[in-house]
């Protein structure tokens, strides 16, 4: 059927206003797990620095014959760690006759970018400090860079099955300077876990956090360990809140309960079993900005921070190094 002759329709008439809507809908994700749950420090050199120590092993023949005299125990001298701060910046640019204008959903497109691009900075960061990145002191042609999660981690270290040659940094002059060799990937399985939990508990740490990406999310929420899949009752027989659970949110071992974290900015091939008491973002110049000067009809702004990850202790930490993503 069709429109009676005559009819005027809105793809025949001109000057319809446009409907665009006042709310942008950013759908990019903000959470930034290992960022926002660890310890935030100073810095006060481009090279941060930090000591470690440990008691020695336990002895079970630590017994002495009454009245002999005292022995001196040799004193352990303290470990010396270091890494170096990173710069991390994000640039907007609005020509003048953008700010002039009427835009939809925000009143000026400056002060918009400025706010977006804070946002991508925080991503960045978590990025950087979850990735396998090397330290690099830098040089005047190339930036500085810190060790992230996946090079500090290199006492508790499980490998999966078919991972025999990858290698983990090296540490030297107390920083792990040399890259990660990935090797083989395998998959992320119940026991590798297990092993990995157990290392660190034997080592004195007590790991409640396992960090992982979204396919190993999903491997995870299979384990035996994860028990069943439902959080308890309410006093009233209601469940609690968010009580159907498509995915595991704890594991239980011999060793504790594990939080399982999605993390969607790490390093996803590797699968982080993390003491966070142990982990601090330690930070040289905190996020600011800096207005640029104009150069022309526009304007500029520089956001920027300088951090580092300071790894207090990494033997209260693990990996499951270099397990497949798909």
């Amino acid at each position: 059927m069709t429109a009676p002759t005559g009819t005027l329709q809105t793809f025949q008439a001109v000057g319809n206003r446009e409907d665009l809507s006042d709310v942008i809908n950013e759908i990019s994700p903000m959470d930034t797990p290992f960022y926002s749950n660890v310890s935030h420090g100073k810095a006060s050199s481009h090279l941060h620095e930090w000591q470690t120590d440990a008691l020695a092993a336990a002895s079970a023949s630590n017994a002495v014959i009454e009245g002999d005299d005292a022995t001196t125990n040799t004193a352990d001298v303290t470990s010396r760690f270091s890494n170096y701060t990173q710069i991390s910046t994000k640039v907007p640019r609005v020509s003048g006759t953008q700010r002039a204008v009427n835009s939809a959903g925000r009143r000026d497109e400056f002060s918009y970018q400025i706010a977006k691009r804070g946002r991508e900075l925080k991503r960045d960061m978590e990025s950087s400090l979850t990735s396998r990145n090397k330290a690099a002191a830098g040089d005047s042609a190339s930036a500085a860079t810190l060790a992230g999660l996946g090079a500090w981690l290199f006492t508790n270290v499980v490998k999966p099955t078919l991972n025999a040659s990858g290698t983990t940094a090296v540490i030297t002059s107390g920083a792990p300077t040399t890259a990660v060799s990935a090797g083989t990937a395998g998959t992320f399985i119940e026991s590798d876990l297990k092993s990995c939990i157990r290392l660190c508990w034997t080592e004195g740490g007590d790991p409640g956090v396992v960090m992982v990406g979204a396919f190993n999310k999903m491997q995870a929420s299979g384990f035996a360990g994860i028990g069943t899949q439902f959080r308890p009752a309410q006093p009233n027989g209601e469940m609690s809140p968010g009580s159907i659970v498509g995915a595991a949110d704890l594991y239980i071992s011999d060793f504790g309960t594990h939080q399982i974290v999605a993390n969607r900015f790490q390093n996803s091939a590797e699968v982080y079993v993390l003491d966070l008491e142990y982990w601090s973002v330690d930070v040289l110049r905190p996020i600011q900005q800096m207005d640029l000067a104009k150069t022309g009809d526009s304007d500029r702004a520089l956001l920027l921070v300088e951090y580092t990850l300071a790894s207090l202790n990494q033997k209260a930490s693990g990996k499951v190094f270099n397990v497949t993503t798909s």
